[in-house]
């Protein structure tokens, strides 16, 4: 699309002086200026709107207006005091050291020893922070230094479209894909997930944001285009009037209208086809950005369950441990308030054996992410504490509810901050700073509880599948169901926890265990550790068993499932499946609780006694419900149940034949002399494998930087060698004078093919290039063999003038020509046409003319 040309007519008149050409010029030059200026701005505004659901806070809009403005200033001064490329990339630079630790780097504003550190921290991150901005949950804010890759964005991006849109050459047009770069970075590195569908009337404009802004992002690029060739064509125009003195008429033709109908017209057709169908089209599809194909950055499958190590936290030696204290946080005077859960693990996967967090089979399909400032935790009840860990040494981190902020304290808080991952789905969040918690680590979390709703009230989604239960729980299910969904489950749960008694060990030992003391009136039952499937089935099956006894019906205790919240957490998890449920089980520690039967952290202190284990299903509407799964203690299963026959162990009898057998002669063995020695340890080589692989690494690291250099150097070797040792005396005296001219261009001269040996020997002024010149003439033109020692002599003269030619300058400058590419892209095709010459006496043969060079 372009506008309308001016049209020219035959003037009368002397053309135009230079005066009136230059005045003629200015003008236009004067507007490229400023609509490049203008095409720079919308691109910025356009690349901080993509870019704004990525970090979402002030100090990014404080980054887009001074780097935008630091980055068009400094392009300003680039073409107005016509710098060179390095001249405005040192400038660019030293902005980006000066701004950076103000505008990417912003906590660490304060003492010269943190300034420092956030130079530091600004130059990794120029590398690194890419990468990083991919595996740290939206928004980010000003997390750490991600906001380094949109200062470089807004900063160098700014700057460098501004320079191509004010070149007068083709090269100006570069500036579009800059431009659109600029754009894609927030698209690139945002969510996975686009905007909500827009309603107007009885249109749904689906992804309305990330249309818009593909859409200003193209209009302007279009419109800046066909502004530059109109410029252009106008300007040409221009020119050949002041030359020729042709009077240039501004009234647009018919041509020149239906030229700018068309293209207006496509161009309106492409956007309706972009904003109205490619979105409908795309609906339905995920979104892929660069978020999506980068995997967690942590892989908790393979760490060992917290739950599998539920029963060991009951033992004499550890019960009474205080593994971390919950305070409440004073905020203006105001005391805030405390979850009623802290979480340290979820777990949503399992196999049959063992419930662990991620894996084949898991519930939740999040990812543990490090975490940026703050989170997005929605709505419900603000809660706040204040942990201090003392033996808790896992990796799991207490949190509360929907983490919203975490803010870490003492000695390691930088480190702790830096290797904090959160999984938002699971709400739960693991430390790996040092391979998790020390003694003394102190952090802040806030978070927000939402409404939970009756477990009876619940709607079942569907279940996800996975294991199935065992037939058993099956059977006590169908024979104890009552209605269905949440109503069933809830009264399933209740039931299961009536008949079922609180034990956490096999034996009581000799005297009462830890745990067992401070319940009252308790009797001591064995139950064995482990929560797999067996372990599940055998419960369920002493339930069926007990309930169908005489004795229990005459009694009334259907006590028979002996066990702790490892268990029974698993059973219900494997109950809400069977009804429809996702579920998954959670380990941590009460703070308070309704039912006095359960345990709870006594004035904030949760002892290894206070964790317990809870069972957690998401209904219809994608709430996750936690459930109570703690058996009751107050009433002992009967001993009739509970005692069991010893086994029987059936002795076969077998015939009575008897064979005698001989012992075999003793020998006296001494076992000094007849043990072999031991033999000789091979040397420790341990430290073999690190050195080479951080050797390989280095020479791996060097051959990626020094590579491309390498290769100029062995391709001009080669030549060198070829041009040497190739074909007759009298070839590689030319190869020799093509060795010298090579190297001349190297270090900065110019040569024309036009010119001959000796006008090139004159041009580039070195102590023996005439002698050269004259020499490779002889030996080209003359009609006699030349010697042997005479190609010799010759290249020995060539390798003292390259040898001069590159430490003329000082050893950079001959560092630079050594890996220069000027000889390599020198034409080696003849000049258009060609002339006869004649090769040897009496015989007249056509080739085109060598070039000189």
């Amino acid at each position: 699309m372009s506008g309308p040309i001016p049209v020219m007519e035959r003037m009368d008149a002397a053309p135009r002086g230079a005066a009136d050409t230059i005045a003629m010029r200015t003008p236009r030059l004067g507007a490229r200026v400023w609509v490049g200026a203008a095409f720079a701005a919308v691109i910025a505004v356009v690349a901080a709107a993509a870019a704004w659901p990525v970090y979402r806070s002030g100090t990014f809009a404080l980054l887009v207006v001074v780097g935008t403005l630091a980055g068009g200033g400094i392009a300003a001064a680039a073409w107005w005091r016509r710098w060179s490329g390095w001249t405005a990339a040192g400038a660019l630079a030293l902005a980006l050291l000066i701004l950076g630790v103000p505008l990417a780097v912003p906590s660490r504003l304060g003492t010269p020893e943190d300034v420092v550190r956030g130079l530091g921290e600004l130059a990794s991150g120029l590398v690194l922070a890419w990468k990083d901005l991919v595996t740290v949950e939206l928004p980010v804010g000003s997390y750490r230094n991600l906001l380094v890759p949109a200062l470089v964005v807004f900063l160098v991006g700014t700057c460098t479209v501004l320079l191509l849109a004010w070149r007068e050459d083709r090269a100006a047009y570069a500036a579009v894909p800059v431009a659109l770069g600029m754009v894609t970075f927030g698209l690139f590195f945002g969510r996975t997930t686009v905007s909500s569908p827009l309603e107007i009337g009885p249109v749904f404009l689906y992804a309305p944001v990330e249309t818009a802004v593909g859409v200003t992002a193209l209009v302007a690029c279009l419109l800046w285009l066909a502004w530059r060739t109109h410029d252009e064509r106008v300007r040409a125009l221009q020119r050949a009037a002041a030359s020729s003195g042709v009077r240039i008429s501004r009234r647009p033709s018919a041509a020149d209208r239906r030229r700018t109908a068309l293209g207006a017209g496509m161009v309106a057709v492409a956007l309706v086809l972009a904003v109205a169908v490619v979105p409908f089209v795309a609906r339905g599809a995920e979104r892929e950005v660069l978020r999506s194909a980068v995997g967690p950055d942590i892989d908790l499958s393979a760490e060992v369950s917290p739950l599998s190590q539920y029963r060991a936290l009951f033992a004499d030696a550890r019960a009474d441990d205080v593994l971390f204290t919950v305070e409440p946080v004073v905020t203006d005077g105001v005391v805030g308030a405390l979850p009623e859960r802290v979480r340290l693990a979820t777990l949503d996967a399992y196999d049959g054996e063992i419930f662990r967090s991620g894996g084949e089979g898991a519930v939740d399909a999040g990812r543990f992410v490090r975490v940026p400032s703050a989170l997005d935790a929605g709505e419900g009840t603000e809660v706040a504490a204040r942990i201090e860990i003392d033996a808790w040494d896992g990796i799991w981190m207490p949190t509360a509810g929907r983490l919203e902020a975490v803010a870490f304290d003492g000695d390691r808080s930088a480190s702790l901050a830096d290797r904090f991952y959160y999984n938002s789905s699971a709400s739960a969040g693991v430390q790996t700073a040092g391979g998790g918690f020390e003694s003394g680590d102190a952090f802040v979390v806030r978070g927000v509880e939402p409404p939970a709703p009756e477990l009876a009230e619940l709607d079942a989604p569907g279940s996800p599948g996975g294991v199935a239960a065992p037939d058993s729980l099956r059977t006590w299910m169908d024979e104890h169901a009552v209605g269905s969904a949440g109503s069933a489950l809830a009264a399933l749960v209740a039931l299961l926890r009536e008949r079922g008694y609180l034990s956490h060990g096999l034996d009581e030992g000799e005297q009462v265990p830890a745990w067992a003391a401070a319940l009252p009136d308790y009797a001591f039952q064995p139950s064995a550790s482990g929560h797999s499937l067996a372990r599940v089935d055998t419960m369920f099956a002493r339930l069926l068993e007990r309930e169908t006894d005489p004795r229990a019906v005459a009694s009334g205790n259907y006590v028979a499932a002996i066990g702790d919240d490892e268990q029974f957490a698993v059973a219900v998890a494997l109950m809400a499946r069977e009804l429809g449920f996702p579920s998954r089980v959670v380990l941590g520690a009460r703070l308070s609780a309704a039912d006095p039967g359960l345990a709870t952290c006594d004035e904030g202190a949760c002892h290894a006694q206070d964790l317990t284990a809870w069972a957690e299903v998401q209904s219809a509407a994608g709430d996750w419900v936690a459930v109570d799964v703690t058996p009751q203690h107050a009433q002992s299963p009967s001993l009739d149940t509970t005692e069991q026959r010893d086994p029987e162990n059936v002795t076969e009898v077998r015939p009575d034949s008897v064979e005698e057998v001989v012992p075999p002669d003793p020998t006296q063995e001494d076992s000094a002399a007849d043990r072999p020695a031991d033999e000789d340890t091979g040397a420790d080589l341990a430290w073999l494998w690190p050195m080479l692989r951080m050797g390989g690494i280095a020479l791996l690291v060097l051959v990626l930087a020094l590579g491309p250099f390498l290769i100029v150097i062995g391709t001009k070797a080669a030549r060198r060698r070829s041009r040497r040792r190739t074909g007759t005396p009298a070839a590689r005296i030319a190869g020799g004078w093509d060795e010298y001219v090579d190297a001349a261009l190297d270090s900065g001269r110019a040569a024309s093919r036009a010119a001959t040996r000796s006008e090139l020997a004159a041009a580039f002024a070195t102590p023996a290039g005439a002698a050269l010149a004259r020499d490779a003439d002889r030996a080209v033109f003359s009609h006699t063999e030349q010697p042997a020692d005479a190609a010799r002599r010759y290249w020995e003269a060539v390798d003292a003038e390259r040898r001069a030619l590159r430490r003329e300058h000082g050893f950079w400058r001959g560092a630079l020509a050594t890996v220069s590419l000027r000889s390599l892209f020198r034409p080696m095709a003849p000049e258009p046409g060609g002339r006869t010459r004649f090769a040897e006496r009496g015989r007249r043969r056509a080739e085109p003319v060598r070039p000189t060079p």
